[in-house]
């Protein structure tokens, strides 16, 4: 045989031969190990994937753009056909890859005061969107961490998920004991995921500077990777649920579910079963009996209560993790579901926080100044803007802000994050940590209470919480101490009451010239949505 062909025979044969030879060893390894080796496989798909979609999305951009002039009509248009295009393929990259991409995806939408409306619109299907795994991983999982199916411990298993969310799915069960229960479990690969996504993104943010100076997020990721680390422990999650129910046991129509800890690990939550409306389906809160001031009052007060008074805040509050029920005197109660994601502010950092709110609402410069110092921020202004979600302005009298949120105001918003993204950022690397997952928790019980239709003034009910936390640090201890706090506290509340009847008139005024026939819709809603 010619040595040629024999080359040639063998080059097929021997790749072959260790394909046969790796499969095998494949199969033979326990399914932990092969779960590694598939995750690391997959993994490599998942860089190339995000890759391409950062790549594409950046060239999308400088093509497009490129040649037009900043601020006009043709670039303006360009560019909203830009952000269409890059929310869409991230969306499309975070439903490929699955997991912890979901949840980066949900966690971008929260920014609905910064981001351009193609992004919030388009990444809004991620808030309900999940992978369900198969009957098999369920089975293993348990096998995994109780030694036993789940037939074998419960009464009763539901196969089937009644909720599914990026990092976990639940199942409805039924204790020996006859108890109704709820299962989370964790997606099995997960923890094995970690390593190599985090490495992933950490490509990403770095070479995002390359092509976009401004968007320097790669000093986010310390702070990306406790967050998610924090959120694949449910044991962690059961103690921080029982925390927040010691934390709020005062305000009596606040519920935390009943942990199960035989049947809870890091990867396996057992909590009593809950029945109720979800916060914002607003149909099923009026057939029930429920006014809608009444739930967005409790739901505000309650998180205002986390942080500015507990300071341990629950920073991932969406309609998803709040629901709706009568208790047994049959009284409303607000149920708090999900304590993977929490903060704990330090208590300075708590304090000046309180009074950021408290000098911003009596247009206190000097004070605003001062809080802002202490929370690491210099830049006063662009902080205030940020923690109150509008514009703030000087005057000739001190500071001042339109209660209501006009679209030149979001408008305005949208820039500032575009044009000042660099100092944005760095504001955000210099502020304690803390402080960035709290913004994330007042900026989603905004959105609910917009989704409800804005029953009730948030920024006001925020706002007292605020004083109330600056009153119980220093608490009066003689008669002349008492008159003064009486007399600032009647100050504070008339400026909200100022500000809330300046809020009334201007969308009083914009209701009826829309009833006449004069305005717009748009100019009505926009009414609603300033109180939110």
């Amino acid at each position: 045989m010619p040595l040629s062909k024999l080359l040639r025979r063998r080059a097929l044969v021997v790749p072959l031969a260790l394909c046969a030879g790796g499969y095998g060893y494949y199969k033979v390894l326990p399914e932990p190990r092969q779960r590694k080796i598939r995750v690391t496989l997959q993994g490599g798909g998942r860089f190339f994937r995000s890759t391409y979609t950062g790549l594409a999305i950046s060239f999308d951009y400088w093509w497009h753009l490129f040649g037009l002039e900043e601020d006009s009509p043709p670039y303006d248009a360009a560019m909203d056909e830009c952000h269409q295009r890059a929310a869409d393929r991230i969306v499309a990259t975070a439903l490929a890859n699955g997991g912890l991409y979901i949840k980066l995806g949900q966690g971008l939408a929260s920014f609905n005061h910064i981001l351009p409306r193609a992004y919030i619109n388009t990444l809004q299907v991620l808030q309900d969107m999940a992978l369900e795994r198969g009957h098999g991983e369920v089975d293993e999982l348990f096998l995994q961490d109780f030694g036993k199916k789940p037939e074998e411990i419960f009464r009763k298993f539901d196969r089937e998920p009644i909720a599914a969310a990026s990092l976990a799915q639940v199942h409805r069960a039924e204790t020996m004991e006859g108890e109704q229960i709820a299962v989370k479990l964790q997606y099995i690969d997960l923890r094995d995921r970690f390593d190599g996504d985090m490495f992933t993104l950490e490509v990403l943010l770095r070479c995002v500077p390359l092509l976009h100076p401004k968007f320097k997020f790669a000093w986010m990721l310390k702070e990306l990777r406790e967050t998610l680390a924090q959120e694949l422990d449910f044991e962690k999650e059961a103690k921080n649920g029982e925390r927040c129910q010691r934390d709020l046991k005062h305000l009596n129509y606040v519920y935390v579910p009943k942990i199960y800890w035989d049947w809870t690990t890091k990867r396996v939550l057992t909590t009593e079963f809950i029945e109720g409306c979800k916060i914002t389906n607003k149909e099923c809160l009026k057939l029930n009996g429920f006014t809608l001031q009444e739930v967005g009052h409790k739901m505000i007060e309650a998180m205002a209560e986390q942080i500015f008074i507990s300071g341990f805040v629950h920073a991932d509050p969406h309609p998803g993790n709040l629901m709706v029920r009568r208790d047994k005197s049959g009284n409303m109660q607000l149920v708090l579901l999900d304590h993977g994601l929490y903060e704990k502010i330090a208590d300075k950092d708590r304090l000046a926080f309180c009074n950021l709110w408290k000098s911003i609402v009596l247009g206190d410069l000097e004070g605003v100044k001062q809080s802002s110092v202490k929370l690491g921020v210099p830049e006063y202004e662009v902080l205030a803007s940020m923690v109150i979600q509008r514009p703030l302005r000087k005057t000739s009298k001190g500071l001042g802000f339109r209660v209501q949120l006009s679209k030149e105001d979001m408008k305005l918003m949208q820039d500032m994050a575009v044009k000042h993204m660099d100092l944005i950022v760095d504001i955000l690397r210099r502020m304690p940590s803390a402080l960035m997952l709290i913004m994330r928790n007042i900026n989603i019980v905004r959105s609910v209470n917009l989704e409800l239709g804005t029953p009730v003034n948030r920024f006001n009910i925020m706002a007292r919480r605020a004083a109330g936390g600056v009153a119980a640090e220093k608490p009066p201890t003689t008669q002349v101490e008492r008159v003064a706090t009486r007399f600032e506290r009647a100050k504070f509340d008339f400026c909200l009451w100022r500000m809330s009847m300046w809020n009334w008139m201007t969308a009083t005024y914009l209701l009826t010239l829309q009833w006449l026939g004069l305005a717009p819709k748009e100019l009505a809603n926009m009414a609603r949505a300033g109180l939110a």
